[in-house]
């Protein structure tokens, strides 16, 4: 070597500079490995509560709507694009309803089936939580 002469890493090498490097990206093994997280890679962003009831609404079949799920809307439960500079990496849930009528929009964001409040507001966590 020191001739000038680059070399020519193998792929297997190069996959593993890249997991050394931790770049926040995630890389699949050449050989078929499962994929390995990052060493650098932050924990997603978490919403906050904005409210420890759900939001009694009025929805309409087939219009679509912009779901609040960062809690930093001040249209609770509609998105308003707060989480643009509050929240970056959250975004809002678009979702349409199937039919005309009354529903419970979740206002603690810590429902398991969203947008729709399943009751996760009870948990002592969500109620012992500050607003």
């Amino acid at each position: 070597t020191g001739t000038g002469t680059m070399l020519r890493p193998r792929a297997a090498a190069l996959v593993s500079l890249m997991r050394a490097a931790g770049d926040g990206r995630r890389y699949r093994d050449v050989s078929g490995g499962a994929r390995v997280p990052s060493l650098c890679s932050a924990p997603p962003p978490q919403p906050v509560i904005a409210a420890k009831e759900p939001f009694p609404v009025e929805l309409q079949e087939g219009k679509t709507y912009g779901w609040c799920a960062c809690g930093h809307s001040k249209r609770q439960p509609f998105c308003d694009g707060s989480h643009k500079k509050e929240a970056p990496g959250l975004s809002s849930l678009r979702f349409t309803p199937t039919r005309t009528g009354p529903a419970l929009l979740c206002g603690c964001k810590r429902t398991r089936s969203p947008p729709y409040c399943d009751g996760s507001h009870r948990e002592d966590a969500v109620q012992a939580a500050p607003l």
